[in-house]
């Protein structure tokens, strides 16, 4: 059984490892600064040194270490042959992103980014009724998603985290990536992009707190997205409109509904009364695992991590120039 290489032990770092222990045979070797109390799960050993955990010869790493580690981190990973799965964003710059990409193209490693939302059993269901052609020709879409920093980690003191700091990379653009994914996901590139990207609330932190991005797609939708820190409680929307009639999600009720403009009327399309939000993770990794098992390419590859990152750095050059940024 190959051994897995977790690099970083933060919440995600600590969420990745919890579920391959229940969900998996693998050794796991961690590399983390934190102090370890408990050292006594037999599956697991801990280094504070990146060189000495590669001595143990993994096969499969997890980037989870904060943002503007993660090209760096994964560079070295790749260069010993090792699968990747990166957490989401890949970066805050495009610094080494093609050097990274040779490495990976030339060792054939398989790749996936940590964008759990892929995995939701609502967004998937929208992408087959998009796949399906159900909306008709989409005009647009909209989409939110509002949460509030200091209730996502009670535990810590909220400044201290990288998803406030911009040395880390941190900001709500890049660490609230899932809507520029998965609406690129849906429906492939984009030609354009206007953002206002600025520190809105009272929030002790050094970032960007509020992203309202207005994008063109080269399939001719256009798109509308607004993502915040500061809004109570958690929530998440997506509303796709179409010549056939509108689809909505809300993740409140975990609904995807259709309103037929021929029917007059919605229709449930999906609905889930109980989700477990750790489903997601599992999913991911699952399938990460089995594409390496299998030499098969993920859903959400390194590629895809390159597109949403020019995408996303796009929106924050469209915000500090103040005018619509043309994406190559």
């Amino acid at each position: 059984m190959d051994k897995i290489l977790i690099v970083g032990y933060g919440s995600i770092g600590k969420r990745h490892v919890k579920n391959l222990l229940q969900n998996s045979k693998h050794e796991i070797l961690i590399v983390t600064k934190r102090k370890i109390n408990n050292k006594n799960e037999p599956r697991i050993k801990y280094f504070d040194s990146l060189t000495d955990a590669l001595k143990e010869d993994p096969k499969i790493g997890f980037v989870t270490n904060e943002t503007s580690f993660h090209v760096e981190t994964a560079i070295k990973l790749a260069k010993k042959n090792i699968h990747l799965f990166i957490e989401k964003p890949l970066s805050n710059s495009s610094k080494n992103i093609k050097k990274l990409q040779e490495i990976v193209n030339k060792n054939k490693l398989i790749t996936q980014m940590g964008c759990n939302w892929r995995f939701h059993p609502c967004i998937k269901k929208i992408k087959n009724i998009i796949e399906k052609e159900e909306i008709g020709k989409i005009y647009s879409v909209q989409v939110e998603s509002n949460s509030y920093l200091p209730d996502w980690h009670p535990y810590e003191d909220y400044r201290k985290g990288y998803a406030a700091k911009k040395k880390l990379g941190g900001g709500i653009l890049l660490t609230c990536i899932h809507e520029l994914d998965f609406l690129y996901w849906y429906f492939g590139k984009i030609n354009e992009i206007f953002s206002v990207t600025k520190k809105q609330s009272q929030l002790e932190v050094n970032v960007d707190d509020i992203s309202l991005m207005i994008i063109k797609f080269k399939k001719n939708i256009l798109g509308e997205i607004h993502l915040d820190y500061f809004q109570r409680p958690d929530y998440k929307r997506c509303k796709i409109i179409g010549s056939k009639g509108t689809l909505y999600w809300d993740s409140n009720i975990n609904q995807v509904k259709f309103y037929s403009k021929n029917k007059k009327k919605w229709i449930k399309k999906i609905e889930i009364k109980k989700y477990e939000k750790n489903e997601m993770y599992v999913n991911e990794i699952l399938h990460f695992l089995k594409s390496v098992k299998n030499k098969k390419k993920t859903i959400n590859s390194l590629s895809d991590g390159i597109k949403t990152l020019e995408i996303s750095l796009a929106a924050k050059k469209s915000s500090a120039q103040k005018k619509m940024i043309k994406i190559n």
